[in-house]
């Protein structure tokens, strides 16, 4: 049986995997935030416009969508449809028992998938790139979910 333990590296890598997801998640709302207060736009709510230190000259066009801003909530969202998939799957692949290596090819692998989806989006790569990287990731999460599948059934 698995020991939830920082000590067993196959949970290690599962840890650091997921907190860097979840950094990275977490991560995307203040790189909107930065990207709106760099346009001084893109707001949402017509209570952004209210005069306050951060916006001393609401203007009306500020809740005009900036797709630099748009660019951002898009990357943020794609990773809140993606990621609570991986923690989940990840958590239970570990149950699993795999070898640290493929534990670690697996893991880091959705990991480096989903970095290089965020750098393909966020400098506006075409379709075809963003995708691939997306596939690989999700292709990752296939593989997971069947190995935990197969494992629980005992074959």
């Amino acid at each position: 049986m698995t020991q939830f333990s920082l000590d067993d590296p196959v949970f290690a890598t599962y840890a650091i995997a997921a907190a860097l997801m979840i950094l990275k998640t977490l991560a995307m709302a203040w790189l909107t935030v930065l990207r709106m207060m760099q346009v001084k736009g893109g707001y949402r709510a017509p209570e952004d416009l209210r005069k306050t230190p951060l916006n001393p000259a609401p203007d009306p066009k500020q809740l005009a969508p900036d797709e630099r801003v748009e660019r951002m909530r898009r990357i943020h969202m794609n990773d809140l449809e993606n990621v609570p998939f991986f923690l989940v799957a990840g958590f239970l692949y570990v149950l699993t028992g795999p070898s640290l290596l493929m534990a670690q090819v697996v893991l880091y692998g959705y990991v480096a998938s989903r970095l290089l989806h965020f750098a393909a989006y966020a400098t506006a790569q075409t379709h075809d790139v963003r995708a691939t990287f997306w596939t690989v990731g999700v292709l990752i999460l296939i593989y997971m979910t069947v190995a935990v599948l197969l494992a629980a059934l005992g074959w």
